[in-house]
């Protein structure tokens, strides 16, 4: 799923430096609920969305799947 999304963040990237249509924010948001660690990688390899402040939510999600995971594993 993180590769997916880190696919669907770098193609969003190409669209704009080719001024083609863009993937909405909304779109961008929800595949990161789902692949944080993906978006993350994506955003700093391309430097895509990273000082909006509504992509901090992105590293929210992340924190949370890394708590999810944790329990999961019966770490705590």
């Amino acid at each position: 799923m993180n590769l997916f999304v880190a696919f669907v963040y770098a193609n969003d990237k190409r669209k704009a430096v080719n001024k083609d249509w863009r993937t909405p924010e909304s779109s961008l948001i929800t595949c990161a609920l789902f692949g944080p660690f993906g978006a993350i990688a994506a955003m700093h390899i391309m430097h895509h969305k990273t000082h909006k402040p509504k992509f901090y939510l992105v590293y929210l999600f992340a924190v949370i799947h890394i708590v999810l995971i944790a329990k999961l594993a019966g770490l705590f």
